[in-house]
């Protein structure tokens, strides 16, 4: 496990199998393919395990009335994310994993990071989503 494994920052990208609350609700228990996700939270705990929370970046437009953040210009190329698509960072779900049990951060998995600024206004949507109550998962890997 490389060092940026082994120490996840807020912000990074990796690609990572996500796993969406419609695969789940359909009994799927792996994410189908590997996709872009930011790191939201990191959270150091006691017994030296890294938990991570992970929300999906897409290029399918989401719904009106759904919590999301457009990725601009100058984050994409940051992130090492495709400046030609249209991006969306989609906060009303997420899944969390612990880096060091998991199988599925692989090593060169990390594209890049965004801002911290950027990652901030991801962090406040996320939260928008929590306290409305909207369909926030939380997927244990």
């Amino acid at each position: 496990m490389t060092d940026r494994q082994s120490n996840p920052k807020v912000g990074d990208i990796w690609e990572y199998p996500y796993l969406w609350t419609w695969q789940a609700d359909h009994g799927e228990t792996e994410g189908r393919k590997a996709r872009p996700c930011a790191l939201t939270l990191v959270n150091r705990k006691q017994d030296k395990l890294t938990e991570v929370i992970l929300v999906p970046i897409t290029t399918k437009e989401p719904v009106a009335g759904s919590h999301f953040v457009e990725v601009p210009q100058i984050e994409k190329r940051r992130a090492g994310l495709d400046e030609r698509l249209r991006l969306w960072v989609i906060c009303d779900e997420f899944n969390s994993d612990m880096p060091e049990r998991s199988y599925y951060f692989e090593p060169g998995g990390r594209i890049g990071a965004f801002s911290i600024k950027f990652t901030k206004q991801v962090q406040a949507e996320l939260i928008r989503a929590i306290k409305a109550r909207k369909s926030v998962r939380i997927f244990r890997r």
